[in-house]
């Protein structure tokens, strides 16, 4: 049995600077994912992708913010159970007895829940043979994109990460861009840079076109594309990549009693506390009027909650609010001399 001041499911950025923020403020901690990686969607879809909107931070990937929470995190010592998904959370006196697949149990007074979107899958290319050269030549995320290098890439979507990658990957393949429509989803921005790449002969685009078929053995060699009046291409092909967006599941989450709609968890906002005691639900997978899907306001729900959870793991205690700069309290935590 782990007994610790509060339980964090997921191990994403969110998870990980709320971890920070509890072990600043003197309580325990331990995070749970089902990735076997730490860094949660960052890390798993798009970890070569830039990120813009992290304050002070004009540009980074989503492996380089991973990486920098993770040191952001040395001075403390907080265990994480990595390829493990909390299964069952039940009440047990003024604790939550929390259960895992592997059979690790904890007990604590809050559980945190940063789990993202819950568990993802992609959707995936309707043609069944494409599931041979998944993961070989085939894709739905991108994890390392100088495989691609000096190869044709086929890129099938019509959202931002198609795009942002198809801009991307032109400065060092011949890339397909395929989309299914005449507009696009992506960013005004992007559409307007693919455009232009479009016209400079840097990417090829077609538009209104879907995958049929895929052609190869044991490698992949083209594909076949279909207009929608019927018309039909063959593209050499390394490489594919589908970007058709994530089908969302919460899970065991949905069995927990808490209040869902739409498959996000409601929460107030001043402690992001859901109709369950003790249990907690910040970053994506939470919603409450005015909700932005940022990771910048994940850290602020990730900070309120740790705050709020220090009057359950602390109940004779009284929480007292200490500036980073000033605190002696909070650099002994860090290490650190006065």
């Amino acid at each position: 049995m782990n007994k610790t001041d509060a339980l964090i499911i997921g191990a994403g950025p969110t998870g990980l600077f709320t971890a920070h923020q509890l072990k600043l403020i003197g309580l325990d901690c331990e995070i749970v994912d089902n990735l076997d990686k730490i860094g949660g969607q960052c890390i798993e879809l798009y970890p070569d992708k830039p990120i813009y909107d992290i304050p002070a931070v004009p540009e980074c990937t989503g492996e380089e913010l991973t990486n920098n929470l993770i040191e952001q995190l040395k001075p403390f010592d907080i265990r994480f159970h990595l390829k493990e998904r909390v299964d069952e959370v039940k009440k047990e006196a003024d604790n939550w007895l929390v259960k895992t697949n592997n059979g690790t149990t904890f007990l604590t007074p809050n559980v945190i829940i940063a789990g993202g979107v819950g568990s993802f899958e992609p959707r995936k290319f309707a043609p069944k043979e494409c599931e041979k050269f998944e993961n070989k030549s085939l894709f739905y995320s991108v994890k390392n994109k100088k495989v691609f290098y000096g190869k044709t890439v086929s890129i099938f979507g019509g959202g931002d990460s198609a795009l942002d990658w198809a801009v991307e990957l032109s400065k060092d393949c011949n890339v397909n861009l395929i989309h299914r429509r005449d507009e696009f989803r992506g960013a005004q921005s992007t559409v307007e840079k693919v455009y232009e790449l479009v016209k400079a002969k840097k990417i090829n685009l077609y538009t209104k076109y879907q995958m049929t078929k895929v052609i190869g053995s044991e490698k992949l060699e083209s594909i076949e594309i279909k207009h929608d009046e019927g018309k039909t291409e063959t593209l050499k092909s390394d490489y594919v990549l589908g970007f058709f967006g994530l089908i969302m599941q919460l899970g065991p989450i949905a069995n927990w009693g808490l209040n869902i709609d739409k498959k996000t968890i409601e929460v107030d906002t001043e402690k992001f506390e859901t109709n369950q005691k003790g249990i907690y639900a910040i970053g994506d997978i939470c919603s409450y009027p005015g909700k932005l899907k940022l990771i910048l306001s994940g850290f602020h729900e990730g900070a309120l909650a740790a705050r709020a959870s220090f009057k359950l793991a602390r109940p004779n205690e009284k929480y007292r609010f200490e500036f980073t700069t000033t605190s002696t309290n909070l650099l002994k935590r860090l290490g650190k001399k006065e």
